[in-house]
């Protein structure tokens, strides 16, 4: 009697596990505070890398998880005539911008997200 209870206790914990891992593999860990589904991602109209000719990279920090990742990416994508995509990996952000781009412009965009511009590299 008392192996099936511990077997039935043992199947509840791992039944739990996979449940957890399921969730936040589907909506990400709880680092930006909520275990809510992703934000939808804002995408830029035009894509046409030629029309971009000014390009940054941009060490953000506080990113560590593909929804604080899509926080950065709308805060900048919302901006008219930018255009920018995160690698988490390495806490960057890849800006192309239409018109001339300053740490006055984007630093309170990124801090506005809730994250930190650490260093802003022109191309």
């Amino acid at each position: 009697m008392g192996t099936v209870i511990i077997t039935l206790v043992l199947i509840a914990i791992i039944i739990f596990a996979i449940f957890s891992i399921i969730k936040r593999i589907k909506y990400g860990s709880a680092c930006c505070g909520t275990h809510d589904a992703a934000p939808k991602k804002i995408r830029v109209k035009d894509k046409n890398k030629s029309h971009y000719p000014y390009t940054y990279i941009l060490t953000v920090d506080g990113m560590h998880c593909s929804n604080c990742a899509r926080h950065v990416e709308n805060a900048l994508n919302t901006k008219e005539g930018v255009w920018a995509t995160v690698k988490l990996e390495n806490n960057t952000v890849l800006v192309r911008s239409k018109n001339p781009l300053e740490w006055d412009d984007l630093s309170p965009v990124i801090s506005k997200a809730g994250y930190t511009l650490i260093k802003l590299l022109s191309n």
